[in-house]
């Protein structure tokens, strides 16, 4: 199990097409007092290669939090979560969806398929800044990863 209060930096995989999203994560993960380690992808595929560390991804760390969006293009952060959370060596990673759908029917498909929360993006700058920060200090200070 991880200690991030023993410096044990936290891998962050970030599954975001917009650029300014995942400059804004960035930014807000950067700020935090816990030890991470983030890496992003633009697009479901590229979420595939990388956690099964397949073309370019070979040599990445597996990734103890994954913030997904469902929007992306190529292959659907859906489809991306039910092929996460069917792997039996990949089922225990955190996934928070991190996605601009309001939908009822985006939240029931993410629970479903075992999504371990869901949050909407504010559009307000200050507070998508908050919500990254408690995304972290959730995740990172009070859950234990596996």
């Amino acid at each position: 199990m991880l200690d991030p209060s023993k410096g044990n930096p936290i891998n962050i995989l970030i599954v975001e097409d917009n650029p300014g999203d995942v400059r804004l994560i960035i930014e807000a993960l950067r700020e935090f007092k816990v030890a991470n380690r983030l890496h992003s992808v633009e697009d479901g595929e590229e979420a595939t290669d990388y956690l099964y560390k397949r073309g370019r991804f070979t040599a990445v760390p597996r990734p103890d939090l994954i913030l997904l969006d469902l929007n992306l293009p190529r292959k659907d952060g859906r489809e991306v979560l039910a092929e996460i959370k069917a792997d039996a060596d990949l089922c225990n990673i955190p996934v928070v969806i991190l996605t601009s759908s309001q939908a009822e029917q985006d939240i029931l498909k993410s629970y479903n398929l075992h999504a371990n929360c869901y949050i909407t993006k504010p559009v307000d700058l200050d507070q998508f800044m908050a919500v990254i920060k408690s995304i972290e200090e959730f995740w990172l200070t009070v859950v234990k990863l596996p």
